[in-house]
């Protein structure tokens, strides 16, 4: 009795192991096929499944282990998606004296550009100053006659000697000295707005023809805390202007000494003159007027400020 019943339950153990099969099997399960596929597919790739269903976590702690993490940036830091939107590079800080121009053309003997002779004629001696006037005196002498003139006539009689001392009167730039005209005038007043002096009148001999081109120029400054004593600005014009000029040069020169003498902020000079070498001779045009200016510094940078000094001075009055 006791193996009859062994035998029976043996059989109902099979009987439920076939039921289940029958219940895993394609014909009961229609997801079973599905589901075996994907089951076969992870275990063909399972490590690059795994790989690639590492969550944020896991892959901030392996950038964190290996200091690579990138730091965050500001949104407004971001560079522009497209690369003609890149923002310029950054520009390095320049040192104030790399800011400002530096002179090419002024040297503190006061020499602006010196010719040859010039620095004999400043340092000269008395006896050395009077072969020079007879010199030229005999220079002059000679152009007389050579335009047709008779130089011992009564009215020409003193004409080589007084236009000998006219002409050394006309370039006496030559013997003057930056240093000694501005002679320490600055003073420390922490002023920092515009300063002119406008209307100065000059006159100049054109290098080209040597006669005269006479005007009025504008000398306009930002100072940076030190201010220069106004006489000093038309005593440094007429220094460089009684020289053999073009009014180019003559506008740069100016500008150049007070930007190098005063170390301001900026630095403007505009120059208005009448050429007699166009006046007299070659276009003969008696109303014309030639306008030159120089701006240095800041005024150079500034629009507004530029404009502010023209209009002051009366170039933007048309």
């Amino acid at each position: 009795m006791v193996q009859f019943k062994d035998q029976s339950s043996e059989e109902e153990s099979k009987n439920d192991d076939m039921n289940s099969q029958k219940s895993a099997s394609p014909e009961h399960s229609p997801s079973s096929g599905k589901s075996k596929r994907k089951s076969d597919d992870e275990g063909h790739g399972d490590g690059s499944s795994k790989r690639k269903r590492k969550s944020k976590s896991e892959k901030n702690s392996q950038r964190k282990a290996n200091g690579s993490v990138p730091k965050r940036r500001h949104s407004m830091s971001k560079p522009a998606r497209d690369a003609r939107d890149d923002p310029s590079p950054t520009r390095p800080n320049l040192d104030v004296d790399e800011v400002r121009s530096p002179s090419p053309v002024i040297d503190f003997d006061g020499l602006s550009r010196p010719s040859l002779g010039t620095r004999e004629r400043k340092e000269e001696s008395p006896e050395q100053a009077a072969a020079r006037l007879q010199k030229l005196s005999g220079a002059v002498r000679t152009i007389l006659e050579c335009l047709g003139e008779d130089p011992d006539r009564e009215g020409l009689l003193g004409t080589p000697d007084r236009y000998a001392k006219a002409m050394l009167f006309f370039t006496k730039g030559y013997q003057e000295n930056v240093r000694d005209i501005v002679n320490d005038a600055i003073f420390h007043e922490g002023h920092n707005e515009l300063v002119i002096v406008k209307d100065i009148e000059v006159f100049s001999l054109c290098e080209h023809h040597m006669v005269p081109f006479t005007g009025k120029m504008h000398i306009g400054y930002i100072p940076n805390k030190d201010v220069i004593g106004i006489s000093k600005l038309p005593r440094i014009a007429d220094m460089f202007s009684r020289r053999l000029q073009i009014q180019e040069r003559l506008t740069k020169d100016v500008a150049h000494a007070v930007m190098e003498i005063l170390k301001p902020q900026g630095v403007a000079v505009v120059m208005e003159s009448s050429h007699l070498c166009m006046v007299m001779r070659g276009v003969e045009k008696t109303s014309a007027t030639t306008i030159t200016s120089c701006v240095l510094g800041c005024i150079e940078k500034r629009e507004k400020t530029r404009n502010e000094f023209f209009s002051l001075v009366g170039l933007n009055r048309r």
